[in-house]
């Protein structure tokens, strides 16, 4: 079934269930800001914990301290002693590579939380998260120091 000039055509499974609609180009772009806001945000996919990353930093670790795996999120206050054997987990983490760059999510508030591994200092960074997302579903983090 469809309306009279054809930019909308209904489709129907065949016990005769409304099962979608196919708009033209035209339609879409007269309907779709209206639309939109109607339909449910999906999350982007969360990529898996570079873990092999991580037990490979801690294979050639060769810092002047213990490898450290305390995090603290500065932004909401969460903290944990041991972010490895937390359940759930407090923080994820999102890379880490042999030059001791270690980066996680805070789980609480979505803040990127960097520790930046010296041969004599640990430097760490919480960065809010911002919602604002461009058409990729890309997070931005503010950067600017405050």
């Amino acid at each position: 079934m469809s309306n009279q000039d054809d930019s909308l055509t209904e489709l129907f499974d065949k016990s005769g269930n409304l099962i979608g609609a196919l708009l033209t180009a035209e339609l879409w772009t007269k309907v779709k800001p209206h639309i939109l806001p109607l339909l449910p945000k999906a999350e982007p996919e969360e990529r898996p914990e570079p873990m092999s990353a991580w037990v490979e930093l801690k294979q050639y670790w060769d810092f002047s301290y213990p490898i450290d795996l305390d995090v603290k999120c500065d932004h909401c206050g969460s903290t944990t002693e041991h972010w490895e054997i937390d359940s759930p987990r407090k923080f994820r983490l999102v890379s880490a590579n042999l030059g001791g760059l270690v980066s996680f999510k805070c789980s609480e508030c979505k803040s990127r939380i960097t520790k930046q591994h010296f041969k004599d200092k640990i430097v760490t960074k919480c960065t809010p998260f911002i919602d604002e997302k461009d058409k990729n579903f890309e997070a931005r983090y503010n950067y600017s120091n405050k």
